[in-house]
């Protein structure tokens, strides 16, 4: 279906629809559990690509840690506890950029105190603890969002539009893959820290069928497990009544990283780091290729912006992605655990 012709944009062709600016949404007040990187990437889109601002961060493991990252980040305030924080009046919303075998706690001390809450991906480490939070976060009438990025950016709003106005037709395949050389993290290695593929990497070639076909007839997977017990590489195919996905994922290579969506009348091929800001092609049936480029600076403000605008709009989830959206998620890569056999230890 795809190949690789080449052609301007026609004079008569509607561009597709592209992100709102995150610098147009309402201005709110963060506070960030955690101080490591992917805490790091989103402090700076906060406070150089939106109108918000970082006023804390809490480090569980020591004071000391927390004011180091407050220093280099200017930011205002650091606490040595997450209950500290999530006590702060001023604080209107809350990061969890802990690992994922710890967002559970610190979501649901977030959410009792009644703060509105972004928990970063994978949401939870499994369906249960997703389902515990969603209900928590449902009870007590606050704003809960994943930090899935992709469904957010200016690429993924373009490629949504071409899709829902038949540019492609049909769609009958959505393929994607992700994988990154990253056997030397510890935290990857090791089962208690609910390590591996699957949940660190795999959740955005997952996430993308998801977001295209939605929830799956029939989920078939095959994986190895490495040395540590936690999966080095998975296979997913997601099968239904008129289409597959299938998605891929390994952290023993750096693979293409690639995404292609497949109908009836054209395809659409992600870029490397299909996921992130990136560039991609609408291939059409006639043999022409238009080409777009998504590429922006970090990418994290796009999924701050939208929860600044729910929160603006009195809403508790994304209508982009909605909480229950997150949690069919979580079952399917509940069920792949289940056919390879990947079990944590707190599971047992």
């Amino acid at each position: 279906m795809c190949n690789d012709a080449n052609t301007d944009i026609p004079a008569d062709f509607l561009m597709p629809a592209t992100a709102p600016n995150p610098m147009d949404a309402p201005a709110y007040r963060w506070g960030i559990l955690g101080a490591g990187g992917i805490a790091r990437k989103l402090t700076d889109a906060v406070q150089n690509y939106t109108t918000s601002q970082v006023l804390a961060v809490a480090s569980a493991s020591s004071l000391a840690n927390a004011q180091a990252f407050a220093e280099e980040q200017n930011i205002e305030r650091s606490y040595g506890s997450y209950a500290e924080l999530v006590g702060d009046p001023d604080i209107d919303i809350v990061y969890v950029a802990t690992p994922h075998s710890n967002h559970l706690d610190p979501a649901l001390l977030a959410i009792n105190a009644g703060k509105h809450v972004l928990v970063e991906k994978p949401f939870m480490q499994n369906a249960a603890q997703a389902q515990q939070v969603v209900d928590a976060a449902r009870a007590r009438g606050v704003f809960v969002m994943e930090a899935m990025w992709a469904p957010h950016l200016p690429h993924m709003y373009a490629v949504r539009d071409l899709i829902a106005r038949g540019e492609i037709g049909d769609v009958v395949s959505v393929q994607a893959d992700h994988g990154q050389s990253l056997g030397h993290v510890e935290r990857l290695v090791r089962p208690e820290l609910a390590g591996g593929a699957l949940l660190d990497l795999g959740v955005y070639p997952v996430t993308l069928v998801h977001n295209v076909l939605g929830v799956p007839d029939k989920v078939t997977a095959a994986g190895r497990l490495g040395e540590t017990g936690v999966d080095a590489q998975v296979a997913v195919v997601m099968d239904y009544a008129k289409a597959q996905g299938v998605a891929t994922t390994t952290m023993e290579s750096r693979s293409a990283n690639t995404a292609q969506i497949a109908g009836t009348q054209g395809c659409i091929t992600l870029d490397d780091m299909f996921y992130s800001p990136t560039t991609f092609a609408l291939h059409r049936e006639d043999g022409t290729v238009i080409n777009f480029d998504g590429t922006v600076a970090n990418g994290f403000q796009f999924e701050v912006a939208e929860v600044a605008r729910c929160v603006a709009a009195g809403l508790t989830e994304s209508p982009l992605h909605s909480l229950d959206h997150t949690l069919e998620i979580m079952r399917t890569l509940d069920e792949v655990r289940d056919q390879i056999g990947l079990v944590y230890p707190n599971e047992r």
